[in-house]
């Protein structure tokens, strides 16, 4: 290696890509010592991640992890086949089949047990039919998926104006308005106060990571996906679970009426995103990465103030106060001095949170539709490169139209949207085989 070769990583989502696409910066090495080289059009498995379906062409050149394996094809392979072919049902359960290792983390596909697979390798021309055949599938499911996205991406818009205008003016359009006397936020209603988070709230940031330690209770940890990922945080979402102390514990456990916010982030747009806790949930902790608020009962409503503060105007607070160069943080002092408006009875802030939600409710059943029918389609994907490469459908007499020329572009919709790195790039720098 010369030492100047642009350094790639497995992404779930884009395949091999340079590792400074990638938004999960923290799981690359600073340095590839013992890396392996990388022609345009090799095909590169990660080991680790092999019984997944991990499996991506090269579409440039460079240096990947040790950990990873470099499959250069022979001349009567196409690599595009093979990478379809290696990411079906049939071969994901035979290469989890062949993998070695104690603790699922950490299973290994290993070169010469990879070689023991046999493969289903149909003439050269057919397996460039069948490839060409999938990419203009491609294409037509990108368009639907791309559609779908946008429907979603308006109806979440209209949702979020009718939030933001529910917590900054209320419901009830006759009563009169009062200058707010700060510039973002206008006119409010004239009975409400302006209040400082800290003066309402009780905020208490967590430093608990998914460590393990034996002198510690086992716990289970809301993490910082959890909160991006949901609005509402109950026993039904997936958490990690870790240990803490027992002091650690008594102040972060959550209770009904919690808002979790994220409080640092590699964007200051993912700053400050809430989740609500709707009832006491024991044994789970606020892990860290994020920020427990405890509403005081008798000034706000939890609910309210996770809509308040997810309301587009009030979280731009957030962005704004956020610091950092690389990633970005709020401390303490900014959430506390973080300002909402704020109905001075909890029963119009019940109120305001009903009329939220019957409002909104249309629109998310719209939404629930739109992802539900992009899931379908993306089940039909899979199902359709499964047939197409284990010769379910002959495809030998397929010839593509006039109107179905693909460039890259086209299959952007594909990608969902989680830069999800395959590994750390660090996890086996031996280079064995």
């Amino acid at each position: 290696m010369r030492g100047d070769e642009t350094h790639l990583s497995m992404s779930q989502v884009h395949g091999l890509v340079p590792s400074k696409n990638l938004t999960r910066k923290s799981l690359q090495s600073a340095t590839y010592a013992g890396g392996k080289l990388v022609a345009e059009h090799d095909l590169v498995l990660n080991r680790l991640k092999a019984h997944l379906g991990v499996f991506a062409r090269a579409k440039q050149t460079g240096v990947v992890s040790p950990d990873y394996t470099v499959l250069r094809p022979n001349g009567i392979v196409s690599v595009r086949y093979c990478e379809s072919l290696f990411r079906t049902p049939m071969y994901i359960a035979e290469f989890r089949r062949r993998t070695k290792g104690i603790v699922e983390g950490f299973w290994r596909l290993y070169t010469d047990d990879f070689y023991d697979v046999s493969a289903l390798i149909p003439p050269p021309e057919e397996q460039n039919q069948i490839v060409a055949y999938l990419r203009v599938q491609d294409a037509h499911i990108a368009r639907f998926i791309k559609a779908k996205r946008e429907l979603i991406g308006l109806l979440t818009e209209q949702n979020l104006r009718i939030i933001d205008q529910a917590v900054t003016r209320g419901i009830d359009a006759s009563v009169k308005l009062k200058p707010s006397g700060i510039g973002w936020l206008g006119d409010v209603p004239e009975h409400w106060e302006i209040a400082s988070i800290k003066h309402v709230v009780d905020v208490r940031l967590s430093g608990v990571d998914k460590h393990s330690h034996e002198d510690e209770t086992p716990v289970r940890l809301c993490n910082y996906t959890n909160v991006y990922k949901n609005d509402r945080i109950t026993n039904d979402v997936d958490l990690m679970r870790a240990t803490a102390t027992t002091a650690e514990i008594a102040r972060l456990t959550l209770k009904a009426g919690d808002v979790i916010i994220t409080k640092d982030s590699e964007t200051p747009d993912d700053i400050g995103v809430p989740a609500w806790v709707p009832e006491d949930l024991p044994g789970v902790i606020c892990a860290y990465h994020l920020g427990l608020l405890r509403p005081e009962p008798k000034r706000v409503v939890g609910e309210f103030l996770f809509r308040a503060i997810g309301s587009t105007r009030i979280a731009q607070q957030f962005h704004v106060l956020a610091t950092g160069v690389t990633r970005f943080a709020l401390g303490k002092h900014d959430v506390k001095n973080a300002v909402i408006p704020l109905p001075p009875k909890l029963e119009e802030q019940q109120a305001i949170c009903r009329w939220i939600a019957d409002e909104c409710q249309p629109l998310d059943e719209a939404i629930a539709r739109a992802e539900a029918e992009i899931t379908l389609i993306r089940e039909y994907r899979d199902r359709l490169i499964s047939d197409a490469v284990t010769g379910q459908i002959d495809l030998r007499d397929w010839r593509p139209g006039p109107d179905d020329e693909v460039g890259d572009g086209d299959l952007a919709a594909l990608d969902d949207g989680d830069d999800e790195v395959c590994s750390t790039d660090e996890e086996d720098a031996d280079g064995n085989e």
